[in-house]
């Protein structure tokens, strides 16, 4: 099968978090110095302006934080997905992240659903993060 949607520019900044992506880890950002968690990510703490960056792997739970249901392909290899869900999904450890949410009737969807990491490999080398509604 051939991935034919737009793929990630991967760069310096965010290379350890496809390479977690791959592992089907979530991988962020934390500040060696006040301890806070960051995405996306940057080269400085946006709290303490900190340099002293470390990795951590979070859970892979949280919360539907807001969404949108799309119901439009703004690009053309988007329409067969249509409608599809983009989502902010607080992380359990406290991050927000922009997402998809799949496996489920977007229609059901409500904030403060809670959500687990589904990891969707759409190449050798790359998979995105998705997320689904947790199951029990």
């Amino acid at each position: 099968m051939t991935y034919n949607k737009p793929l990630p520019q991967i760069g310096a900044d965010t290379r350890f978090f496809w390479e977690g992506c791959r592992k089907h880890v979530i991988r962020i950002q934390k500040c060696g110095n006040c301890g806070h968690l960051r995405w996306p990510p940057a080269f400085l703490c946006p709290r303490c302006l900190s340099a002293d960056t470390r990795l951590i792997d979070v859970s892979g739970r949280g919360t539907i934080y807001s969404y949108v249901i799309y119901h439009v392909a703004y690009d053309p290899s988007f329409k067969v997905d249509l409608p599809y869900v983009v989502a902010v999904v607080a992380l359990e450890e406290g991050p927000h992240i922009l997402t998809n949410i799949v496996e489920c009737d977007p229609h059901k969807l409500t904030c403060d659903m809670a959500v687990e990491a589904f990891w969707d490999d759409v190449t050798e080398t790359l998979s995105l993060l998705k997320f689904r509604p947790a199951k029990p």
